[in-house]
């Protein structure tokens, strides 16, 4: 226990520690006046810390490629476990993506993070670093992440549905996709980008008969914010107004506005960086945005040390996860990314959502403890 307790990272659970302190003060801020439904909501995502410390130690202290001996049999729970909150589970927040457990909120989706991030590094490995190809490579590979996708979209959950993609483009990237294929990528979507807000613009009424209403109301808010509605503006307005006044200091712990009168909706969740940036200002901003730059500067660190080319992907997707959710969450209360449902890493009040995030960081310690090529490889 000793011998694996000196194979740590403990920047990264220092890191770790950092967040949960900062997160349960965060947290307590923002549910001041929110009413007796969020009455020990910051004690509640404390115990949710305590437990995902649990599970990021056994994820760290057992070697990665044991699941990646069992990823097949994962990727199949989880996507049965899509189908089934798709066809049982009741609808909250206008989507059927949780199971109501005693004392939280299961959301499949959240765990489809970690395996697809497996899978994708056991086929990806299976290449052992030669070029992959469009049709017998990218493709097939693509198809891992495209059935996940789908399941996830019908919820509907964009936020997590996009995430799929882009674990799958930097996992992609990093198994040494061709050059060809990137280029033809990057201009095919930036010509349906183009193409879709040009038909989203002259097409709108239309769209909006068949896509779902807060979708568009979401869309509306980044891409026509000018016709948008009032309550569909009414959080990223909120939210600006908010940020801004945080100046460089703050307003101060538990004297932001925003929280105190509910201008900002969900601000213990989605919204919390707009309690960072209210009652800390930019310095507080700087130092939470500091600390992830340092979690994902170690993180790359393990991956280019490692000589497993498994452990170098799996890395290198709970990075990209991380980038993206990060970036995407404060970029929506900025108003310079479109609104989803994707919350603020470690910050957030949340159950799953921790939970598997805490596991991927423990998954990335397990490589940093075992950097060295198996012998026998489970997908060899």
């Amino acid at each position: 226990m000793i011998h694996k307790l000196k194979k740590l990272d403990w920047v990264i659970v220092s890191i770790m520690l950092f967040m949960m302190v900062a997160s349960f003060f965060l947290v307590r801020s923002a549910i001041q006046n929110q009413g007796e439904n969020y009455y020990n909501y910051e004690y509640k995502h404390l115990l949710f810390f305590g437990i995902g410390f649990i599970v990021l130690g056994l994820v760290a202290f057992a070697h990665y490629h044991i699941l990646l001996k069992y990823t097949l049999y994962l990727y199949g729970i989880g996507n049965a476990l899509l189908i089934a909150v798709y066809l049982f589970a009741p609808e909250l927040n206008g989507a059927k993506g949780w199971f109501q457990l005693p004392g939280f909120n299961f959301q499949p989706a959240e765990f489809m993070k970690l395996i697809l991030i497996l899978t994708l590094a056991f086929f990806l490995a299976r290449k052992y670093g030669n070029e992959l190809d469009l049709r017998h490579d990218t493709i097939r590979i693509g198809l891992i992440a495209f059935i996940p996708f789908v399941l996830v979209m019908i919820q509907p959950d964009l936020g997590n549905a996009i995430i799929y993609l882009v674990i799958l483009l930097g996992m992609l990237w990093i198994g040494n996709i061709r050059y060809n294929i990137v280029i033809v990528g990057t201009a095919s979507v930036i010509v349906a980008g183009v193409l879709g807000v040009i038909l989203y613009q002259v097409f709108h009424q239309e769209l909006a008969t068949f896509v779902p209403p807060h979708w568009m109301a979401r869309i509306d808010t980044y891409l026509n914010p000018e016709n948008a509605s009032a309550d569909a503006i009414y959080q990223v307005l909120n939210a600006q107004v908010a940020i801004g006044s945080g100046g460089l200091f703050g307003s101060g712990y538990m004297n932001g506005d925003s929280t105190k009168n509910g201008f900002v909706p969900f601000p213990y969740s989605d919204s919390i960086f707009v309690v960072v940036g209210e009652e800390f200002g930019f310095f507080g901003a700087s130092v939470l945005l500091l600390m992830y730059f340092l979690l994902l500067y170690r993180m790359i660190l393990i991956a280019m040390k490692c000589q497993d080319l498994a452990g170098r992907y799996i890395v290198i997707g709970v990075v990209s996860m991380f980038i993206f959710q990060i970036f995407e969450n404060i970029g929506m209360m900025m108003g310079i990314m479109p609104l989803t449902g994707i919350t603020l890493p470690f910050i957030s009040y949340g159950g799953s959502s921790l939970l598997i995030n805490m596991a991927a960081v423990g998954l990335v310690l397990s490589i940093h403890a075992n950097p060295d090529l198996e012998e026998e490889l489970p997908y060899a």
